[in-house]
């Protein structure tokens, strides 16, 4: 007997203390996890960023307030990113919000790319679809697309006709505003095609239900309650005994308080019980989302699983990154998850290119055209300058040859959030802003009715609080081992919790 009494009380160390401490997190990653999951319903939802510790307030452009800029005029300039649009002049001396007709909430402001077109159209591709410059309404028009994905990443032109870019298929049409008939195309595979997918992108569905659709969404959102439950029942259990023996030492009722601690015992038993292995397959997926146990799998393929949401027909689902149209060369340049491919017309087959510039596993930010042979291509990765034809590769910053595998680190030294191509050059650090290269002049200070018209959106405030980014300002660089940590620590808890049912239940017998 003495052996099994030794496994239980292993049992109730492995379960108890570090039960209590990963019930707080956990209760925070069920309500930020079920927020994420619905990001359009709560898009028009803000919070202030005077809220949030000092290093979420926006300081020379950085954390991808801005991304690019557009010439609208030869005095004009538009800067977009995910402050929505601003009008400036080129002397960068007053800018005038550009985001009337939007939806409210920063969610419907995070531009990806804008284009003007010869016929003087502005189009802006954004997360939640394709919008068109209403000039005479002074406003912005939402153009309506039968699209399953909302999220929109570029728009280019190419002789009369525009082509937008979402991140699964192209609509191209002749250019006339808000009244373009755009045509559906869905790309050719490319040459070699096998049908597998990331495996950061799998398991990224997995873990938020999105494999199977809005209904594995909503089962998600029904595991994120439960873990709700279970923590503050777990917490309640955990206390309860306690306040319940002092009260009686003090001759005090204790009736109501017992019938609820067996009642949160009960239900903390039997939701533990029948889905521990879920709350296992959320736990171990959750940790693979972050570094450090995202850079082994950063780059690795799978075959798509089998009748789930990832299982499509279309090669380019849910995988196309940026387009960039080459006007000298009559060919287009597409980025896609898994790389850079030539494409001689729309429908002509796409060939990935001999050479592949590092682009980080978070996706391309620059595609830009350079000069007659080569392309800026920028990324978390860092910028470099590509000759796919030589198969040259330039660190753009440092000026020397690339040396390393064409995957690329999540990170680089610099993470290239976007550029601006005025009559200098300038790069956008995700973390430190707009920097100047070279002898570019110094780009102007962030103003303060930007900085006070840009709150952060509640999507981005839940994974901030999702990831463990909050703390940063309290645990530096080390913030990025609360993820793998409470992976590793909530595993140990619901294991060894089933186990103490299961022997409570075996005794019962």
């Amino acid at each position: 007997m003495k052996p099994q009494k030794n496994k239980s009380k292993n049992l109730k160390r492995y379960h108890r203390w570090p039960g209590l401490i990963i019930s707080i997190i956990l209760i925070y990653y069920a309500i930020t996890g079920i927020l994420m999951n619905h990001r359009e319903i709560i898009s028009s939802i803000n919070i202030s960023r005077t809220l949030l510790p000092e290093n979420y307030k926006y300081n020379n452009w950085n954390q991808s307030s801005l991304k690019g800029s557009l010439k609208i005029s030869r005095d004009s300039l538009l800067l977009f990113g995910n402050i929505g649009v601003w009008l400036t002049d080129s002397t960068y001396n007053y800018f005038t919000d550009f985001n009337r007709g939007f939806p409210n909430g920063m969610d419907n402001r995070k531009i990806f790319d804008l284009h003007l077109t010869e016929n003087n159209n502005l189009y802006a591709a954004t997360l939640f679809g394709l919008y068109c410059f209403d000039w005479e309404g002074e406003r912005w028009q939402k153009i309506k697309l039968d699209v399953k994905i909302k999220r929109f990443v570029a728009v280019i032109s190419r002789n009369d006709s525009v082509i937008a870019m979402n991140r699964s298929c192209l609509f191209m049409g002749v250019d006339a505003g808000s009244q373009t008939n755009f045509e559906k195309i869905e790309l050719k595979a490319p040459l070699g095609y096998k049908k597998d997918v990331g495996l950061f992108e799998t398991i990224w569905q997995i873990h938020s239900g999105e494999i199977f659709g809005l209904p594995g969404k909503l089962f998600v959102d029904f595991l994120g309650v439960l873990v709700f439950i279970l923590s503050v029942s777990g917490i309640i259990y955990f206390f309860f005994p306690g306040i319940i023996k002092r009260r009686k030492r003090k001759e005090k009722k204790v009736d109501k308080l017992v019938s609820t601690n067996k009642l949160y015992f009960k239900w903390h038993n039997k939701i533990g019980s029948w889905f521990f292995i879920f709350f296992i397959i959320l736990a171990l997926t959750g940790m693979f989302l972050r570094p450090p146990l995202l850079i082994p799998i950063a780059n690795s393929r799978i075959p798509a699983i089998k009748f789930t949401h990832l299982d499509q027909p279309n090669p380019w689902y849910d995988d196309l990154r940026g387009i960039l149209y080459d006007k000298e060369k009559d060919l287009f340049v597409l980025a896609g998850y898994n790389g850079l491919y030539e494409l001689k017309t729309l429908t002509s087959t796409p060939i990935l290119y001999q050479s592949q510039p590092p682009v980080s596993v978070m996706g391309i930010n620059v595609l830009e055209k350079y000069d007659e042979k080569s392309y800026l291509i920028g990324s978390f990765s860092g910028l470099f300058l590509w000759n796919p034809n030589s198969c040259m590769i330039y660190n753009f910053i440092t000026g020397k040859p690339y040396q390393g595998s064409s995957g690329g680190q999540p990170f680089g030294a610099y993470a290239i959030a976007g550029m601006i191509k005025t009559n200098d050059l300038y790069i956008i650090d995700y973390d430190k802003g707009v920097l100047a290269l070279r002898n570019s002049q110094s780009f102007p200070k962030m103003p303060e009715n930007i900085i006070e018209n840009s709150p952060i959106s509640l999507w981005n405030f839940a994974l901030e609080v999702h990831t463990g980014r909050i703390f940063s300002f309290v645990l530096s660089y080390f913030y990025i081992l609360i993820v793998p940590l409470s992976g590793i620590v909530s595993i140990v808890v619901i294991i060894s919790g089933y186990l103490i049912w299961r022997r409570r239940k075996r005794t019962k017998k």
